[in-house]
């Protein structure tokens, strides 16, 4: 008798995955949910070993290889965003409205940094005359605030 798994989201992100896999002919697989899931828990831009370790917890036999199929599909169902910072590991971003990163050189935790139309509008006149962008992948590499306690 097979273990019934832990894989559920709340009912807007479960219909969103449904619908974004459906429009690809692709069905919502208890991997491909537990994945996605592990992604939203905690938004904190894991890497696909992170998500393993987090999945294996749900789904002690799946394999990273599993876990890459998984977050190709969310990738290119526009779920889930990759994160390139540097020469890191690829992250994986759930927060699918225009924003940036900073990536924090202390913690290695990443952050979502809000960007408004105007911000973006302003970014995008930087471009060369007559080039529009589709898309704008801003990151920031840097350290957190310094805290200094008296002993």
């Amino acid at each position: 008798m097979k273990e019934e798994v832990n894989t559920s989201l709340p009912e807007t992100e479960r219909n969103r995955l449904k619908h974004a896999l459906k429009c690809r002919n692709l069905r919502p697989t208890r991997q491909r949910t537990c994945v996605y899931g592990v992604i939203l828990e905690k938004r904190d831009h894991p890497t696909a070993d992170d998500i393993h370790l987090r999945v294996r917890k749900k789904l002690p036999s799946i394999s990273l290889a599993t876990i890459y199929n998984c977050l190709d599909t969310l990738v290119e169902c526009e779920l889930v965003k990759q994160v390139h910072l540097d020469r890191a590991p690829t992250r994986f971003c759930p927060n699918r409205t225009p924003h940036a990163h900073f990536h924090c050189r202390d913690s290695g935790k990443v952050y979502d940094v809000s960007l408004d139309d105007e911000r973006l509008s302003a970014i995008e006149q930087f471009l060369p005359h007559g080039f529009t962008a589709d898309t704008i992948e801003l990151s920031f590499l840097g350290r957190g605030p310094v805290t200094n306690t008296i002993s």
